[in-house]
């Protein structure tokens, strides 16, 4: 397996059964070590660099084999996945109290994500149909995950305020 195939399938877990779900049950427990170990901005720094190393990698695999947004191309799921947790992560101060937080924001972040992932509304499945190249693949994943991880700020800021009252 060469290292570009490493990377797009994020180390085999594409070639999985469901690999996009595969991946993100892989990918979320190293997410949230990175997150509780190195914090949050490093965390976005990896997964923006990711997301652009992603580009180039999903460019050059699609101009070599002709096939666009092959299914077991899941780096884009990691990034996406990585970015719900990013935003989401703020939202960790709503329910810090609660000693059972942290899964709580994990389980969240996992769901709202595959949400907006397979859902795909509005503009989310316009990239996916719309725009070609490395850019669509990755890009679409990126926004599923900002809206998953927006939409736990707004769960967390709502189950905080209630436990407040």
């Amino acid at each position: 397996m060469s290292l570009q195939t490493l990377f797009l399938t994020v180390g085999g877990a594409g070639k999985l059964p469901a690999p996009a779900v595969s991946t993100v049950l892989i990918t979320l427990p190293a997410g949230a070590l990175l997150l509780l170990s190195l914090g949050p901005e490093t965390l976005f720094t990896l997964t923006f660099a990711l997301f652009l190393i992603g580009i180039f990698e999903i460019n050059k695999y699609e101009q070599r084999t002709g096939t666009h947004n092959d299914p077991r191309i899941v780096i884009d799921e990691t990034v996406g996945l990585w970015t719900a947790l990013v935003v989401t992560a703020h939202g960790v101060a709503y329910l810090s109290a609660l000693p059972f937080a942290l899964p709580l924001i994990l389980l969240l972040t996992l769901l709202s994500f595959l949400m907006f992932d397979l859902w795909k509304p509005s503009t989310i499945g316009w990239i996916e149909r719309n725009l070609k190249g490395g850019l669509g693949v990755m890009l679409d994943d990126v926004l599923a995950g900002f809206a998953a991880g927006l939409m736990n700020l707004l769960l967390l800021k709502g189950a905080g305020a209630l436990l407040t009252l």
